[in-house]
């Protein structure tokens, strides 16, 4: 299977051809789906979309580094990263498929 990477463009077009909307609600309803992830890892640090999975915000601690080509060791500053755990049900999907 090759790599493929979804825009929202994709998704909503996806969504028009399945459900007849509009492209322009079915966009905007792209967009709050993301916004509504954001806003809730933002005010909770956790989104759980039930039989989908979990994203989490976690923060990681500032950390020295090295540049691979230089061998010059930098500091890696602290910052926030998203982890996703898929949900049982998607792992059951996803390994039947193989």
């Amino acid at each position: 299977m090759d790599k493929h990477n979804i825009s929202r463009d994709e998704i909503a077009d996806a969504m028009k051809s399945e459900f007849g909307f509009n492209r322009k609600l079915c966009l905007d309803i792209v967009n709050d789906i993301i916004e509504i992830i954001i806003e809730g890892l933002q005010s909770d640090n956790k989104v759980k979309i039930h039989n989908f999975g979990t994203f989490t915000l976690r923060k990681k601690k500032e950390r020295l580094g090295r540049n691979p080509k230089t061998r010059e060791e930098v500091t890696i500053s602290s910052r926030y990263v998203i982890t996703f755990k898929a949900s049982k049900v998607l792992l059951k999907s996803i390994n039947s498929l193989k």
